[in-house]
């Protein structure tokens, strides 16, 4: 019988992020099938965005009293069973009724149950693992979730191509089937926890302190700044720019998650070498551009483009948030990561309900939410550039 390492834990992680990435990125490919299916309007398909981030939200939030009793182990598969039964459920749920959007709404709360804890779980999971350069562990861990999107856009995609719309229930079974398997591995792996009971911070605690209020805008903000673009790349990519859905999601989504995940990989590879929060300040510089252009591009091509570029602009956002708060907050424990997690979820909710909500009141132009949310890149670099005044100030301090 095989024995399992924390290298094994490792690739379940990988895997999990993965499955992170179908609950982030499947159901918005479908938008559009929904659209025509059930004549649901891409306003009120906004609503499923929202109420996936929502939800994961609260999980984030309940979990910081409940993971540390229960354990690691049990939570994360419970966390891929939760997301399997939701994912199977977008293709199950809207045969058993006639009220469509309800059955879709239900799917995306329950699979976000699961999105949810495993937001919450792997990073502390990655970081309580005894390997080396944990800063490089967790971008290269992140990365995952950008060759996640990359597979989930292109399989899905060309799936669909091949067998037809009508065939995405079937899709939706074959993407439950991966999230189950990946419940098995990590029900067989050793998980260790990342601080002993009693030892870390209580969240009162945390919430005292002005650096980790610093922290919650940061992760707000790459939330948002993110899966603002992510979650309406596709839609756009069609719809605003006129191009066919198979080319639209292979140049719109599978391109923008691509340069995500490069840059999470360069930063793995390179971090000794790099102060991690310029590189975070610059890609913040990056993605405000990225923005403009998708926006003010003279012609389809440039646009599709700068969605690539945004990519590759918040590659280092979310896992170098994560990676400084715990090397500024080290009794920090599973409550840090919870509720940056929940902060980062909050960013995922408001940035595409913003850029949909602003669409839907000019006849759903897309361009309009994007020009809005640029607020959200502009506040990451902002709060940057404070997070190292405050450094250098206590540098000073520490000196004298």
């Amino acid at each position: 019988m095989k024995q399992f390492t924390y290298q094994d834990t490792l690739r379940a992680s990988y895997l999990g992020y993965v499955t992170q990435a179908i609950i982030n990125n499947f159901a918005p490919l479908l938008f559009l099938i929904f659209r025509d299916s059930f004549n649901i309007p891409l306003e009120q398909m906004t609503l499923l965005i929202t109420i996936n981030f929502l939800t994961q939200l609260v999980v984030d939030m309940l979990a910081i009293n409940f993971v540390d009793r229960i354990g690691y182990k049990i939570c994360i598969v419970a966390a891929h069973i939760f997301a399997a039964v939701g994912i199977l459920g977008l293709g199950v749920f809207p045969l058993l009724t006639n009220h469509k959007f309800l059955a879709l709404l239900a799917a995306v709360m329950t699979y976000a149950v699961g999105g949810g804890l495993i937001e919450v779980l792997i990073s502390p999971i990655v970081e309580a693992a005894p390997t080396g350069n944990k800063a490089s562990s967790m971008s290269l861990l992140h990365s995952f979730y950008c060759w996640g999107m990359v597979l989930v856009v292109v399989f899905s995609t060309l799936f669909l191509h091949v067998f037809g719309s009508q065939s995405w229930n079937i899709l939706a079974g074959i993407w439950a089937l991966f999230v189950i398997g990946n419940a098995f591995y990590y029900s067989q792996v050793p998980i260790a926890m990342l601080t002993q009971e009693g030892d870390s911070m209580t969240v009162k605690a945390l919430f005292s302190m002005k650096t980790f209020w610093i922290f919650i805008v940061l992760m707000i903000s790459a939330g948002a700044s993110e899966q603002a673009m992510a979650q309406w790349s596709s839609a756009f990519a069609e719809s605003g720019l006129g191009i066919s859905k198979t080319v639209g999601d292979l140049l719109g989504p599978t391109m923008f998650a691509i340069l995500m995940g490069l840059a999470r990989v360069f930063y793995a590879k390179y971090s000794e070498r790099i102060d991690l929060l310029s590189f975070i300040t610059g890609s913040g510089v990056l993605c405000i551009a990225s923005y403009l252009l998708v926006v003010f591009a003279p012609n389809p091509v440039l646009s599709l483009v700068g969605s690539a570029i945004c990519g590759l602009s918040v590659g280092i956002l979310w896992p170098g948030v994560f990676s400084i708060a715990a090397q500024s907050i080290p009794k920090g424990g599973t409550a840090l990561f919870a509720i940056l997690a929940l902060a980062g979820d909050i960013g995922c909710a408001v940035g595409p309900s913003i850029v949909g909500g602003v669409a839907g009141l000019f006849s759903e132009n897309l361009k309009y939410g994007f020009i809005v949310a640029t607020v959200f890149p502009i506040l990451l670099v902002t709060f940057s550039f404070i997070y190292r005044y405050r450094q250098q100030v206590r540098s000073l301090l520490v000196r004298t």
